[in-house]
C-alpha cells in the first residue's frame, strides 16, 4: 500500500524521509529513521570535510540501511561535493542553487540526486539537469523556504509540469500519516517530515527548543528574513520569540539597523567547529550551543500544531506509516461501498 517510486528507488520500506535540518539532523536521527524503514537524512551544511566524514561514519555505525545527506548550495566549499559522493551513502539532496551546475557533478558517482525545489518551474529544471527525484517544498515548511506556494497547490502542479515518470518528494506541512496519505494522493511518491522529528529523542536540538515545538500552534510561526547573519536574503519560517517581537516593535528595521545587532549571544561548539554566535545568526538552536537559547531562531513549520509529544524517531516512523495505511484503507473502502 505504501510502495512507491521512492521506496523502490532507495530500497526502503516506507515513503517517509526525515528533513536534512541544519545543525540538528545528524547521525543519530538519520540512523534511527533509516533503521525504522524510512530514509534518514544528515544535514551537512557548514560542516568541514573532516566533520562530514565523521558524521557519515557515525551514522554508518548505527545503520547499514540507505542514507541521504543534505547540502545547501550557498554553503558549498570547493571539493565538498567530490568528497561527499565518495562516502557510504545512497543519495544527496541539494537546495537553493542552479541544478544544471551541480546535478551532473554528483551524478558521476552513481549516487541518487534529489533537488529540493520551491516551484514547479525549478522542478522542471532539475528534471532536465538529470535529477533522480525532485523534492517540492510548500510555503508551510519550517526552516528556509524558497517558494511561495502551498503544498496543496504545489504538489499537483509539479506533477503536471514534470510528467509522470520522475519521483516527487513532498515537503512542507506534513507531520502524521494523514499528511503522508494526502501527499501521495496529490501526486507525490513520499513526504518529508522535519518539524515532527524536532520532537524526537535523537534530534540534536536543545531541549527547550523541543518543548517550544510541542507547545506551539501554527499561528505562532512567522515567515521572515530576520535571522540572516550567515545567510542573507533567504526567507525562513520560525516560531515567534522575544527577538521577533522586539524587531517588530522597533518597526521591522533593515539589516544593520536592528535592535542589538552584532551582540554576542554565545558559542556553538561541535567536533569540527567552535565559533562565536551573534544576534540574528542563521544557526539553529542545537544542543551544542552555550548561551541565551532564546536569541536563536526556532525553525518550525505550520505542522507544529500536530506535534504534541516527544517520541523516539523509530516510533514516529511507525506511527506515520500505520496511520497512512488506515487513511488509505478507509478511503478505498468508502470508494468500494
Amino acid at each position: 500500500m505504501l510502495r512507491t517510486r521512492v521506496t523502490e528507488l532507495f530500497g526502503i520500506e516506507y515513503p517517509i524521509v526525515s528533513a536534512g535540518m541544519g545543525g540538528v539532523a545528524l547521525a543519530e536521527l538519520a540512523g534511527a529513521v533509516s533503521n525504522a524503514g524510512g530514509l534518514g537524512t544528515i544535514g551537512l551544511a557548514g560542516f568541514t570535510p573532516e566533520g562530514i566524514q565523521n558524521e557519515i561514519a557515525a551514522a554508518r555505525k548505527l545503520t547499514s540501511k540507505p542514507l541521504l545527506v543534505n547540502l545547501l548550495v550557498p554553503f558549498l566549499r570547493p571539493g565538498i561535493i567530490e568528497l561527499v559522493v565518495k562516502e557510504a551513502i545512497q543519495g544527496v539532496t541539494f537546495f537553493w542553487g542552479d541544478p544544471a551546475e551541480y546535478v551532473p557533478i554528483a551524478k558521476t558517482s552513481g549516487l541518487k540526486v534529489i533537488w529540493q525545489c520551491g516551484s514547479a518551474k525549478e522542478a522542471v529544471a532539475a528534471r532536465d539537469a538529470g535529477a533522480d527525484a525532485v523534492m517540492v517544498q510548500g510555503f508551510e515548511a519550517g526552516g528556509h523556504v524558497r517558494g511561495v506556494v502551498t503544498s496543496l497547490a504545489l504538489i499537483p502542479a509539479t506533477r503536471d509540469a514534470v510528467g509522470p515518470d520522475i519521483p516527487i518528494i513532498a515537503a512542507g506541512g506534513f507531520a502524521d500519516g494523514r499528511g503522508l496519505a494526502a501527499a501521495l494522493a496529490l501526486g507525490a511518491d513520499a513526504a518529508v517530515f522535519g518539524t515532527r522529528f524536532l520532537a524526537s529523542n535523537e534530534v540534536a536540538a536543545d531541549p527547550r527548543y523541543q518543548q517550544r515545538i510541542i507547545d506551539a500552534e501554527a499561528e505562532e510561526t512567522v515567515h521572515t528574513e530576520l535571522y540572516d547573519i550567515g545567510w542573507p536574503n533567504a526567507a525562513h519560517r520560525v516560531l515567534r520569540t522575544k527577538v521577533v517581537d522586539a524587531w517588530e516593535r522597533a518597526g521591522r528595521p533593515a539589516t544593520g539597523q536592528r535592535p542589538e545587532e552584532g551582540k554576542s549571544i554565545g558559542r556553538m561548539t561541535r567536533d569540527d567547529i567552535d565559533v562565536p554566535m551573534v544576534k540574528y545568526t542563521v544557526m539553529s538552536a542545537t544542543n551544542s550551543f552555550e548561551g541565551d537559547i532564546e536569541e536563536l531562531p526556532f525553525y518550525a513549520g505550520m505542522s507544529v500544531s500536530l506535534v504534541r509529544e516527544k517520541l523516539a524517531a523509530g516510533e514516529i516512523v511507525r506511527r506515520i506509516s500505520a496511520e497512512a495505511r488506515e487513511v488509505i484503507s478507509g478511503r478505498l473502502a468508502s470508494m468500494v461501498h
